[in-house]
């Protein structure tokens, strides 16, 4: 039988009670290495915000998030592809939080998680229906 004290459970619920989760947009980032494009990475964040600090933003911080993390995926050093685990994805999710706060000059972004992470080569593109 479980005790009556008010122990992790409450803390947790705390920690999580207040914040929305938000999920990105798709994006689709050009991996370019040797002066070519290598393939394309396709991402999807969800990121965790306090619900009382979003309701009062006038422009939607998804918006801030996906540039964030387009512009750290396409500016940092290239996956190596066949190694993902080598990737350093906490500092990739550090970085976009930290870059998103600070251009709101608030601790909006709590945490980023990653939905979608996915590396699509060159040659297995696909440009939809041919007309």
């Amino acid at each position: 039988m479980m005790g009556g004290s008010a122990g992790p459970a409450t803390e947790v619920d705390e920690f999580f009670g207040g914040l929305d989760y938000v999920k990105t947009p798709i994006i689709s980032v050009p991996i370019v290495s040797g002066g070519e494009i290598k393939g394309y990475l396709i991402a999807q964040f969800v990121f965790t915000a306090d619900g009382k600090l979003l309701r009062k933003l006038s422009v939607p911080p998804e918006i801030f998030l996906t540039d964030e993390a387009f512009q750290a995926i396409f500016a940092g050093e290239a996956p190596n592809f066949k190694n993902l685990k080598k990737y350093d994805l906490a500092g990739l999710k550090t970085k976009i939080a930290e870059n998103v706060n600070k251009r709101f000059a608030a601790d909006i972004v709590r945490d980023v998680l990653i939905e979608q992470f996915n590396f699509v080569p060159k040659d297995q593109v696909r440009y939809g229906p041919s007309r």
